[in-house]
């Protein structure tokens, strides 16, 4: 039997890791522990034990900490969401910004300039567009359950995952990240479905009729619902749209899937519309955007219009440069400063995204936009280039595991006058800036917050060409 592992008792907690966790040195170690924050004395179970890190739970605070703040959320600590609500705004900010300066120095290991203060958002409770939840036949048993040795006969639940936990989903009673409509239509779902016997989805097992839940809100006050289905009877899905139909008449877009494979996406299977539009509006600048029930648009509006004036600013367009959209997704930013621009090719992997762009470029009058699919590392080489023309800026917005070599190659040959990187990791945004820094410098760094409450951090960096003189000659070589 395994020796358990010691508790670490009256341990400092010192300062803020990544992935939302604190820092406690202890000897010659580090622990990781969430859901502490720095100035808490606590005792520590340690879970996990390394050579040169640990990590470990809080199981008693001796002293809590002068910064910290009450959890506002009932579900704090279980959900594993909105890990940093116990910490003030402006010291998440504050550690934020440290997260990028960190990144970037240490990861990079270029030359930086003065990194500009974060860009805080106005919300910091309700500023989601988006929420998915899942139905489970065998939610989870917070502690305080356990420990009262009742028998609970009601296991179902429409919730989150437990971080980690696949096949374990947390009840939601009320979630601060979306407009207050959105606890009424889950928890109305919910009660209406145990009042009529409608079976929940086994995660394990794989049955029952309620799988899934989308909830899309937009700025201009629009509802998208989209309900998934394991098993396909018409029946009682009839029953419980219908339901839904009469008592959520603000829902504008009442939509629903049958999904019997074995994982969660949704993006192979066809969409039905029960009632309304097959799609909502979001709105910018006098700007339309139409968000299908696949289409991917950044999950805080509010936030994501400062994102975009920000992009454009750093872009630096006068309405004469050839701008190159790298990972488009619907086109938002290419929509967006496509009238600063003379033309904005963007490229975007899923065909789905891109027909949603040339829709939206449709739908506002814009005619300078070009949307192209395909994987990015093998479309965007050198005869796409000279086919379509030497950009005068690249935007980019990578995925979380950032950009391809070749993308970074190909993007080294085309010699913009401007990179503008916008980035949700900047440890490969690091990464990246430190391929691109044989011939681009950094200018200028906006980390953005687009997700209050999370360690998650936005940061937008502005790349100028060092020295046009031995660009070309030397980028020949990488083809």
């Amino acid at each position: 039997m395994r020796k358990p592992l010691p508790i670490i008792e009256k341990a400092l907690v010192s300062g803020i890791a990544s992935e939302g966790k604190a820092i406690v040195r202890h000897n010659d170690s580090v622990i990781f522990v969430p859901y502490v924050v720095p100035g808490d004395i606590v005792d520590i179970q340690l879970t996990r034990k390394k050579n040169n890190y640990a990590e470990g739970k809080a199981v008693f605070f001796h002293t809590y900490s002068p910064q910290r703040e009450k959890a506002f959320c009932k579900h704090y600590g279980v959900c594993g969401g909105c890990q940093w609500q116990i910490l003030p705004y402006s010291e998440q900010l504050r550690y934020k910004q440290q997260q990028v300066i960190d990144q970037l120095t240490r990861i990079g290991k270029i030359e930086l300039p003065e990194i500009s203060p974060i860009v805080g958002s106005a919300k910091t409770i309700y500023y989601r567009n988006k929420l998915e939840f899942t139905f489970s036949n065998k939610r989870w048993m917070t502690e305080e359950e356990i420990r009262s040795g009742e028998t609970f006969d009601d296991r179902n639940a429409l919730g989150f995952h437990i971080p980690g936990m696949f096949d374990k989903v947390l009840d939601i009673h009320n979630c601060w990240l979306q407009d207050p409509v959105s606890d009424r239509i889950r928890n109305g779902i919910k009660s209406f479905a145990l009042k009529n016997d409608f079976s929940f989805f086994d995660l394990r097992n794989k049955g029952g009729l309620l799988r899934n839940l989308i909830i899309r809100i937009s700025s201009t006050g629009k509802i998208m619902l989209i309900v998934v289905f394991y098993e396909d009877d018409p029946s009682r899905r009839e029953m419980l749209l219908n339901h839904l139909s009469r008592q959520f008449p603000e829902i504008t877009s009442l939509l629903y899937i049958i999904n019997g494979k074995v994982n969660d996406t949704i993006n192979d299977l066809e969409v039905f519309k029960f009632k309304g539009n097959d799609f909502i509006i979001e709105e910018m600048e006098g700007l339309k955007f139409k968000i299908g029930p696949k289409s991917f648009f950044q999950t805080n509006s509010e936030q994501a219009y400062n994102l975009y004036r920000i992009v454009r600013d750093f872009a630096g367009l006068t309405g004469k440069e050839l701008v190159y959209d790298l990972y488009t997704g619907t086109g938002t930013i290419a929509d967006f400063i496509a009238k600063n621009a003379s033309q904005v090719i963007g490229i975007e992997y899923i065909p789905e995204a891109v027909e949603d762009a040339r829709i939206n470029s449709e739908l506002n009058g814009i005619t300078n936009t070009l949307f192209f699919a395909g994987n990015m590392k093998d479309l965007l080489n050198e005869t796409f280039i000279e086919k379509y023309g030497r950009p005068d800026v690249i935007i980019t917005d990578p995925p979380r595991a950032g950009m391809h070599d070749d993308v970074i190659k190909a993007i080294l040959f085309a010699e913009p006058q401007r990179i503008v990187y916008v980035s949700c990791n900047p440890a490969t945004q690091a990464r990246d800036l430190n391929a691109l820094d044989s011939r681009y410098k950094v200018k200028k760094v906006q980390p953005v917050d687009m997700f209050p409450h999370t360690h998650h951090v936005e940061n937008i960096v502005l790349l100028g060409i060092a020295d046009l003189r031995y660009a070309t000659s030397a980028m020949t070589l990488l083809f």
